[in-house]
């Protein structure tokens, strides 16, 4: 007899079997359909030896205090500021978009106030985006829409940016200094074993049972409980009744090579050229010493259930739409609770759904 049954293995089933289990002293089972743990935050260590992450690089950073202090508590951490570079007109370039990414690639010699007034000379009036294209030109205007966002957005989502939502734009950064780290949160590190290792410290408890490889569907008729976190996707639980909610997935694309390193940053973006949209280096990220060094592109597609996984939801108004209409009946169950990326339907970062879940754990 379990007081809850977990749906998912991911950051969200985790950190909520962790709360319950150790806090709370409630006997929780955990159901994972793939045979991991950990999610899309899963890693390994190749035949190599090298610690890659299965689903693309995962960067963790927060500025909740209690978050960090919480997620300490099962790591030690690597002090790592992120960067990224873009490859655009030929040039490797800093993003988000900031004072060295102009002067770079416009061969200016701008200061933050020039700069300012030259995005101000570029940038559309729009009032009140309506969609992405229109947000990014609101703030930066079409010269740099065109050269970083328009085909990038159209290779990662698989439609124009004219068809999303504004938000998806809105939250991407513009610089006016030399700021050249991706994030500018107060705490940013790497798990020093990894993430996997984490969630497994996580785990570790006399109240927590783990099924992986299993859809929990198949359980419900056997397995006796009283509540269910669910953070799988939301429209599968209800069966599809208002139809299937799309998402976007990645196939990846692994190279290990005898070299030390192979390129100069962690991550660097494509936005016009190739069909991947990014390359990342995984020793820039681990700190990891080894002779040799893996690589990964990262393909965007289509999401087909069976054939990959769900990587984000894709942020249309009538995705939205039909989302609501599960909430609404997601509302009416007083022993489910949905929580993570794919039971909310929305963007959510690693720091996000942990925070969720220690809200929402106090008052269960």
């Amino acid at each position: 007899m379990y007081e809850y049954l977990i749906v998912g293995a991911g950051i969200t089933g985790v950190t909520a079997a962790n709360i319950l289990a150790k806090e709370q002293n409630k006997r929780v089972l955990i159901v994972e359909k793939r045979r991991h743990i950990g999610g899309n935050c899963y890693d390994y260590h190749n035949e190599y030896g090298l610690l890659v992450h299965k689903y693309g690089p995962h960067i963790f950073h927060t500025n909740y205090k209690e978050v960090w202090e919480y997620l300490s508590q099962f790591t030690q951490w690597i002090p790592y500021q992120h960067k990224v570079l873009a490859y655009v007109d030929g040039k490797l370039v800093p993003i988000p978009i900031n004072l060295n990414t102009i002067n770079l690639l416009f061969g200016y010699s701008f200061n933050s106030k020039e700069m300012e007034n030259w995005i101000e000379v570029n940038r559309n009036n729009i009032e009140s985006p309506e969609n992405a294209e229109e947000m990014v030109l609101s703030r930066m205007g079409k010269i740099l829409y065109k050269k970083f966002f328009k085909n990038y957005t159209k290779k990662q989502w698989g439609i124009s940016a004219q068809e999303l939502e504004p938000m998806v734009t809105a939250r991407i950064p513009i610089r006016f200094n030399k700021d050249d780290r991706y994030f500018t949160d107060r705490y940013q590190g790497i798990p020093q074993a990894g993430y996997t290792k984490m969630f497994e410290n996580m785990l570790a408890d006399k109240n927590i049972d783990v099924l992986l490889g299993v859809d929990y569907k198949k359980l419900e008729e056997i397995i006796k409980f009283n509540r269910i976190i669910y953070t799988g996707p939301i429209d599968y639980f209800f069966d599809f009744q208002f139809g299937r909610l799309p998402y976007r997935s990645l196939r990846f694309e692994m190279k290990t090579l005898d070299i030390e390193f192979y390129q100069e940053a962690g991550v660097i973006n494509y936005p016009n050229d190739y069909d991947f949209t990014r390359v990342t280096e995984y020793k820039h990220i681990t700190g990891q010493k080894h002779k040799k060094t893996t690589i990964c592109y990262e393909y965007p597609q289509e999401y087909k259930e069976g054939n990959n996984v769900p990587a984000y939801p894709i942020p249309k108004k009538e995705y939205k739409e039909i989302y609501l209409r599960y909430k609404k009946e997601a509302d009416k169950l007083k022993s489910v609770y949905f929580l993570g990326r794919l039971a909310e339907y929305r963007y959510m970062n690693m720091d996000e759904c942990v925070k969720c879940v220690l809200d929402a754990c106090k008052y269960r």
